[in-house]
């Protein structure tokens, strides 16, 4: 691995203050490797702290001083230059989870060996993710179930719902009279040529139509020929 040009800035966000002292000495003590460069202990001071510095990774507790860091992950990788690793005694599958869902990049247990402490701040830092597989096998399923879960966008429904009530009696009169002329339209509709004309640009318009038959054929495609209510 090619050394790093210049040290990785850690931050460091824990609730216990023997535990960011432990840490920061161990950080320290790979100099020039990296360097620690501020710490919080709550998730406001997390916050303020990693926009004012932007450090290179945010080593990061999940329960600080009785609430969840997940809520502010996303806005401590908000800056696109941070990487968020967490480090926590969370034991709970789901939370440790949801943490890779809201944007951390390694997860692990307080308990690890300080060597892979090390180690996993520079795999973060180089981009890598240090989350074991089944983390990411579920994680991955997931982001898949909720995909396919969300229906796909219909371009054709915005189209039909953006139709007024008078332009939708318009299209039925429309398909009714399909050989009729605009004025035999105009007056079953009680309006002028002009108006229709007007009406019928509009629609053609909002519908991505040309002309009356391409109108026809539309309107019967999608069930648009049923009278306005």
């Amino acid at each position: 691995m090619q050394p790093a040009t210049h040290p990785i800035s850690v931050l460091l966000v824990d609730d216990h203050q023997t535990m960011l002292w432990g840490l920061s000495r161990l950080i320290d003590g790979e100099h020039p490797r990296m360097k620690v460069v501020g710490t919080a202990c709550c998730c406001e001071d997390a916050v303020a702290t990693s926009q004012s510095l932007a450090p290179d990774v945010i080593v990061l507790d999940l329960d600080l001083d009785g609430h969840s860091a997940l809520d502010i992950l996303p806005r401590l990788v908000s800056n696109e230059v941070s990487r968020v690793m967490v480090l926590t005694g969370e034991r709970e599958q789901r939370t440790l989870d949801l943490a890779v869902l809201q944007g951390a990049r390694g997860v692990m247990r307080k308990d690890a060996p300080a060597q892979q402490v090390i180690d996993a701040i520079e795999r973060v830092h180089n981009g890598e993710l240090c989350v074991d597989a089944q983390s990411i096998g579920r994680v991955f399923y997931e982001l898949t179930a909720v995909k396919k879960q969300q229906p796909k966008a219909d371009p054709e429904a915005a189209k039909q719902a953006s139709l007024t009530s008078k332009e939708r009696e318009i299209i039925h009169t429309v398909v009714e009279g399909s050989g009729a002329s605009n004025k035999a339209l105009a007056a079953r509709l009680f309006v002028t040529e002009h108006t229709l004309r007007n009406h019928l640009t509009s629609i053609y318009q909002k519908l991505g139509v040309g002309n009356r038959l391409e109108l026809y054929i539309y309107a019967m495609k999608h069930q648009l020929h049923a009278p306005a209510h």
